[in-house]
């Protein structure tokens, strides 16, 4: 059973700033695309940021500029670190990891209060 653990997240205020992790496998690590997506109450699951074992990064519009994803290699490791929060950045947020197989985080909450 490969598992994805997260860590991070949390309540901040509108402006503040958050990072959560995500460690995987280091079996699967070196060979997937790591993101992040999110999901807000009431709406359906969206890709925030991703970036392939080589370093190409995807950003979603709705955070390019204020949100900076990066892996350490070493540690298996991905993070994101989010900038500049708006209350509409609140929701769970799930760590993902896509290969050949698809691998999901159970989701840590990100709160923003304006």
């Amino acid at each position: 059973q490969v598992q994805l653990v997260e860590s991070g997240g949390g309540l901040v205020q509108a402006g503040g700033s958050l990072r959560v992790s995500c460690a995987a496998p280091s079996l699967i690590f070196s060979r997937t695309i790591m993101g992040w997506y999110r999901q807000a109450p009431g709406k359906q699951r969206e890709m925030v940021a991703s970036i392939t074992s080589g370093g190409n990064i995807n950003y979603a519009d709705s955070v390019e500029g204020r949100f900076t994803i990066s892996r350490d290699n070493a540690k298996s490791t991905v993070h994101l670190q989010m900038d500049s929060l708006k209350p509409e950045d609140t929701a769970v947020y799930y760590c993902n990891s896509r290969g050949f197989v698809t691998y999901w985080g159970q989701g840590t909450q990100v709160t923003v209060s304006s």
